[in-house]
């Protein structure tokens, strides 16, 4: 098992630090300054400099890949952990720094890339994945719907996982039909008011169930 996490975290780690290799092939091409956020309309509004964009965020994606793997790995109840979400937060913070910085990368050359489009299509299969798989988890304290109530009790943790796995896969088709819609400027603010209400309900329903099955236990 100590050999297998270390090869993970080395394995996924490295994989973070890969987009390192593009950016140094692409180096003489970039502008001093690299696009790494866009607003609800999809227009860039914030930049970084080409050496932070190549080499630091890379970096940071590893660093954080790196905190997130020794967390689940190290979970007093990593046994309940579902092994196919634990396979998916192992592998998402990777995936994201291979897909994201040579997203920004290619744009800052002059690619045409609907960046909100993208990471919206992501974002929306992502929760419909992890609400398939939400209900399989058990209780653990680094993956699934960690609140004092579910945490406490075991059938309040089963069933809030159950519902939030409906409001995840809800919410993931709502996102990726919304996204599909989108047509540019002039629907882009209305497809930002659309994911935040969606991951807002995706959030408070199953917090809000959970509270309420405490309350009802406790009377």
């Amino acid at each position: 098992m100590i050999n297998f996490r270390k090869q993970t975290l080395i394995t996924t780690t490295l994989v973070c630090l890969l987009p390192i290799v593009l950016g140094i092939f692409m180096y003489s091409d970039l502008p001093d300054q690299i696009p790494v956020h866009w607003n609800a309309a999809g227009e860039i509004d914030n930049y970084m400099s080409k050496p932070w964009a190549v080499f630091g965020l890379p970096v940071f994606f590893a660093v954080i890949n790196i905190i997130s793997i020794v967390a689940i790995t190290n979970d007093p109840k990593r046994q309940n952990q579902s092994k196919w979400m634990k396979r998916m937060i192992i592998w998402l913070v990777p995936a994201l720094s291979v897909i994201l910085i040579p997203i920004s990368l290619l744009v800052s050359i002059g690619i045409r890339i609907s960046v909100p489009f993208v990471v919206t299509l992501l974002v929306s299969i992502l929760f419909i994945v992890i609400g398939n798989y939400l209900p399989k988890s058990r209780q653990n304290y680094t993956i699934g719907i960690k609140l004092p109530w579910t945490l406490h009790d075991a059938d309040n943790w089963n069933k809030t996982h159950r519902v939030g796995g409906v409001c995840f896969i809800v919410g993931g088709i709502i996102l990726f039909i919304s996204n599909l819609f989108q047509l540019g400027k002039q629907t882009g603010f209305l497809n930002f008011i659309i994911i935040i209400s969606t991951i807002v309900l995706m959030v408070l329903v199953p917090i809000i169930y959970s509270f309420v099955l405490y309350r009802k236990d406790q009377s």
